[in-house]
């Protein structure tokens, strides 16, 4: 069943994940570089430069310039297409598997501190008595 918070809940749980992640001795993505990061690790591979531009609507030089960080802090690399010279494979690496299964406790435990209602209280639907006066 999925959870759906309120704007603020769902901020907050962002911020403080986040907050969390940037004092932290990773190092600090952009949005970008987390999307193409998020994407080619939960999404199922093949991933190529032109697909991740596709799928994200971001120019193909926007996604390599985020690649060239993520490859250079060892959580994707890049592999030319053996079969089509011209395509450019992207890779999961273990070192990044590795940062986003942390970074994914952290937002985790982000959501266990959200003061009242909790995730998924705030996601549940409330009772609703039926109306006496209906009948």
């Amino acid at each position: 069943m999925p959870v759906f918070l309120n704007q603020d809940d769902a901020l907050a749980l962002w911020r403080d994940a986040l907050a969390v992640s940037v004092r932290g001795d990773g190092p600090d993505l952009s949005a970008r570089q987390m999307a193409i990061l998020l994407t080619v690790y939960t999404m199922p591979p093949p991933h190529t430069v032109r697909g991740l531009s596709e799928m994200l609507n971001i120019s193909k030089p926007a996604i390599s310039r985020a690649l060239d960080r993520l490859g250079q802090l060892g959580f994707a690399r890049r592999r030319r297409d053996d079969y089509d010279r011209r395509s450019i494979e992207v890779q999961r690496t273990v070192k990044g598997a590795v940062f986003l299964s942390e970074f994914a406790d952290k937002v985790s435990e982000a959501g266990r501190v959200l003061d009242s209602p909790t995730p998924f209280e705030a996601g549940t639907p409330p009772e609703i008595a039926p109306d006496e006066d209906a009948f």
